[in-house]
């Protein structure tokens, strides 16, 4: 579980900060000025119950301890493979997700949806068996870009191919947005993702349905705003509120730290933007991503933020700073599906605009894992499921 990888990171912003509690380190809320009054603020909000299109569930007692959080908000996520050894065939997709549904209270409604990671020799009859198996999309991964991803795909032009089968077969690309190369700045590596590598997928195999997941710049936005129907992102709660001087308010800040890493403020408000727009091109994806306390307070700290547990209370948070919470619903549960081509959920839940402040911490296996915003309070809270 205790998976490292090292990066050199940088930089962080919050607009205004709240005091700082002894204890864990922690990131301040950031609390932008909302274009609309409190008085116009609903107190209740009742929305289709949402999907999770990005998480990490890990696996083992972590994952036994880290599903139920996601189970209880969302009836389906899609599930990461970057496991150790990753998840690369339809076999082995169909045996972690037993293993998931293994974690489950019988009668729990909640489905995992599987995907498999591309690697250089995935083959056309490989996508072919897995989507026979139910599995729903792969994950591209470029070679050491986060956690376990040294198998991930060290040149586009190997899978080309592939990617064909996958796009007359109708199964999405995944895509983690970001350049590994050495003389590629950190905080520029999904802008030179997007030229190097995305455009070039897309002018070779132009009918791939691509999903740009975890945007964090103004250049993801734009460029997937105006891309083709068959080119959508996921948007995560971490860079919809946090900018890159989280990681540095008052000393670092490792729990702030992930991947894609959080990019300048005029980022965050573009990436928030398109996000609460209402735009069906942008959905919920959480990349709730759990590491033990002990694996982020390192010297060479994990990547990776948890919000499982807080989720869909981020999202509002974030929509209502927007003066957007009329949009939230299509972001969280009709987007996605309609993405997919499959059904929207029946079933309700309810938020509550009611304080509530953050655990601490939260069960990892035989550990914990600290939440985003630890220890802080949010002013929206999950109530009910119907």
């Amino acid at each position: 579980m205790a998976q490292q990888l090292c990066r050199s990171t940088g930089m962080g912003l919050v607009k205004t900060a709240a005091p700082v509690r002894s204890g864990v380190c922690r990131g301040e809320l950031l609390v932008a000025h909302a274009s609309t009054s409190s008085a116009s603020v609903p107190d209740r909000l009742t929305i289709t119950r949402p999907d999770d299109w990005h998480l990490h569930v890990r696996d083992g007692a972590a994952m036994r301890s880290v599903v139920p959080h996601t189970a209880r908000q969302f009836s389906r996520a899609i599930i990461m493979p970057n496991l150790a050894p990753p998840v690369t065939s339809a076999a082995s997709a169909l045996a972690y997700r037993k293993r998931i549904m293994d974690t489950l209270p019988q009668g729990t409604d909640f489905t995992p949806l599987m995907t498999c990671y591309l690697t250089d020799k995935t083959s056309p009859a490989d996508v072919a068996a897995a989507k026979d198996a139910g599995v729903v999309a792969y994950k591209l991964y470029p070679a050491g870009a986060t956690t376990n991803s040294d198998s991930g795909v060290t040149d586009i032009l190997k899978v080309v191919p592939t990617l064909e089968a996958m796009a007359a077969l109708g199964v999405p690309l995944l895509v983690h947005g970001e350049v590994t190369d050495s003389d590629v700045d950190m905080f520029d590596r999904e802008a030179v993702f997007i030229q190097k590598k995305l455009i070039p997928i897309l002018e070779k195999v132009p009918k791939l349905r691509v999903v740009m997941e975890h945007i964090t710049t103004k250049d993801a936005a734009e460029f997937v705003a105006s891309a083709p129907a068959n080119v959508a992102a996921t948007v995560t709660p971490q860079h919809m509120l946090l900018n890159r001087n989280a990681l540095f308010v008052k000393g670092l800040r490792p729990h702030n730290y992930c991947l894609p890493v959080l990019k300048r403020e005029k980022h965050r408000e573009a990436v928030a933007d398109a996000a609460t727009s209402g735009s069906k091109k942008f959905f919920l994806g959480t990349d709730s991503a759990p590491h033990p306390k002990g694996a982020k307070e390192s010297a060479c700290g994990c990547a990776g933020m948890f919000t499982a547990p807080l989720a869909m209370p981020l999202y509002a948070t974030a929509f209502e700073q927007a003066g957007r919470l009329q949009n939230l619903e299509a972001f969280a549960s009709f987007n996605g599906p309609d993405f997919y081509g499959l059904p929207r959920n029946t079933g309700k839940i309810t938020l509550l605009r009611q304080p509530m402040t953050i655990p601490e911490h939260y069960d990892l296996g035989d550990t914990v894992v600290v939440p985003m915003w630890a220890g802080q309070e949010l002013k929206w809270r999950l109530s009910l499921l119907s």
